[in-house]
């Protein structure tokens, strides 16, 4: 038996990431597999040093639009397949969905939507929520064990985020997508930081507009979630809360294989 460490991170463009470190941060060999989202690039705007990153394969899935959404998978260990999306063209053309299926467990890299636009955003997030919680129950109900990570966009209760009653009306709090979590939940998956962890003031996101981090006024909106029947095989989640180079801070699982 051996462990493996994952590691998910908003990096809120790929590309500006590198300028502020990305790739020394790399060379560190931060984990086994790291999932991306928001990567804000077609592949074929990626640069050879981000596409073949020294002991890591590299796996992408883009939006339509440019500059848009994106996630990516480096990974130290060849998955035995790759799929992008849900097979729901109206979800996939948001390059949101990156699926590495391994020996013991499927990994699910998704940056889901933010509803803060309008209400039709809104609304396409909980359609999004509602069709990955089908696609990832057939998925279990075959046999599958599950890593889920990325950014949900959502803080699941009052303990995840600075100032819950400020931001009750505000996509990422409302009670329709914290309710929505707990359904997630109560279907048998696991949010594994909160296994380890159950102090407040534990934050993967921070607002640059009003220099949060430096306060750590944030949200934690950046999760690992295992099926439960896999969850015994977790050893560890944490923050990376002192690497920089987004508005965001990578998120870390150690599972046992």
């Amino acid at each position: 038996m051996k462990e493996l460490r994952l590691l998910s991170w908003n990096v809120n463009g790929i590309r500006a990431a590198v300028k502020k470190g990305f790739l020394d941060w790399m060379k560190t060999n931060p984990g086994d597999i790291l999932a991306i989202q928001e990567t804000k690039a077609q592949i074929e705007q990626l640069s050879d040093n981000i596409l073949n990153i020294s002991n890591y394969n590299s796996y992408f899935n883009s939006a339509v639009k440019k500059g848009y959404s994106g996630v990516g998978v480096y990974s130290n260990i060849e998955p035995k397949s790759i799929i992008n999306g849900f097979n729901i063209e109206r979800f996939d053309i948001e390059g949101r969905v990156l699926r590495c299926d391994y020996d013991d467990f499927i990994l699910l890299n998704i940056y889901y939507p933010n509803g803060g636009m309008s209400d039709e955003r809104l609304q396409y997030k909980l359609e999004f929520y509602d069709a990955f919680l089908d696609y990832v129950n057939n998925l279990r109900d075959a046999g599958n064990n599950l890593v889920i990570c990325g950014d949900l966009n959502t803080a699941h209760k009052p303990i995840d985020l600075s100032r819950p009653k400020e931001n009750e009306k505000v996509s990422g709090f409302m009670p329709i997508e914290r309710e929505w979590i707990d359904k997630f939940l109560a279907n048998g998956y696991v949010d594994t930081f909160r296994m380890f962890n159950k102090e407040p003031e534990n934050y993967t996101w921070w607002s640059y507009r009003t220099k949060a981090r430096n306060r750590n006024v944030g949200w934690r909106l950046d999760y690992f979630f295992v099926n439960e029947e896999f969850k015994d095989n977790v050893t560890d989640a944490y923050i990376l809360s002192d690497v920089m180079g987004s508005d965001h801070a990578p998120i870390g699982l150690k599972i046992k294989i």
